[in-house]
């Protein structure tokens, strides 16, 4: 009898040992990586989308619906990135605790200065963003920040542990500065490269280290470009001559190959955020496989 109860007792403390740990909905797979440092085993992570999903256009599923209603917070870049499918979640998740203005609605693009601001709005010039570019990710010095802002937010939803938070928070900072200093001096003999791209995604990493976009393929952001588009710009890259042209895993890969084969330069599939290939699966990885594949390209 003793021995039932005593395994009763242990299986209610497990249970609710479980039931205690923040529930983070992560609209982006940067930030639910960022979520699990931060957060450590005080939380559970769940990732809406993966590297190889377009993150302006995720199906509002039944099952992300379920895990956003149950979320203790929400982590998304923001910037109008999610705004086709996270608004209608939001109400269907009817989630109190993760709704705008709450402690558990976080955007990472508050917490850093937004590039591409449009001086005016206008649907016909294409996906524009009209707080500026969301894909802050390709730039690591603003992890740091948004790391920051969400330990101060994991810490009002779950004061209990919040210690804990700032805890990570310092010895992930500590990491992060050391890794920034080896990657900035890695970085150097990529200012001034020639790039071309095939989305206006990479704004933040050509900014970080320096890149020189001579031209992207689409014509309006998020308008697959035609036939006359490419053809323009392989004329442009034949008067200026490029290293590579640039793409995301998620991306359509004909455009990018088109152009690679026709100008005789290689096609550069770039992870783009945790998990964009088998080589970067944490946030230190992402950034050592975008500098790696860089440097392959950028020869004499």
């Amino acid at each position: 009898m003793k021995k039932s109860l005593l395994f009763v007792v242990l299986l209610l403390g497990l249970s609710a040992g479980v039931q205690a740990a923040t529930r983070i909905f992560a609209c982006e797979p940067e930030w639910g990586a960022l979520a699990r440092e931060i957060g450590g085993e005080d939380v559970r992570v769940t990732v809406a989308t993966t590297a190889l999903q377009d993150p302006h256009h995720v199906q509002a599923r039944p099952s992300l619906i379920a895990r956003l209603r149950r979320a203790d917070l929400l982590i998304c870049s923001g910037a109008d990135l999610e705004i086709g499918w996270l608004p209608v979640l939001l109400r269907r998740a009817a989630n109190a605790r993760v709704q705008p203005g709450q402690p558990g609605y976080l955007e990472a693009a508050s917490a850093v200065p937004l590039l591409e601001r449009p001086a005016r709005l206008d649907r016909a010039q294409g996906d524009v963003h009209p707080q500026g570019n969301p894909h802050i990710q390709t730039d690591p010095r603003n992890i740091l920040p948004v790391a920051r802002l969400l330990a101060q937010r994991l810490a009002e939803v779950d004061a209990s542990h919040a210690a804990d938070y700032q805890r990570r928070l310092a010895d992930f900072t500590q990491r992060w500065q050391q890794a920034l200093a080896r990657w900035d001096k890695q970085g150097q003999p990529l200012r001034g490269m020639p790039i071309v791209v095939q989305h206006d995604g990479w704004v933040y990493l050509e900014h970080w280290l320096g890149l020189k976009r001579v031209a992207t393929l689409e014509p309006k952001p998020g308008v697959p470009p035609s036939s006359a588009d490419l053809a323009a710009v392989l004329q442009r890259v034949r008067q200026t001559p490029v290293k590579a042209v640039i793409r995301a895993a998620y991306q359509d890969d004909r455009p990018a190959r088109w152009m690679a084969q026709r100008a005789g330069i290689p096609e550069l599939v770039l992870p783009f955020t945790v998990g964009g290939d088998d080589r970067s699966g944490d946030l230190f990885k992402l950034y050592d496989r975008t500098l790696e594949l860089l440097l392959s390209v950028n020869r004499p």
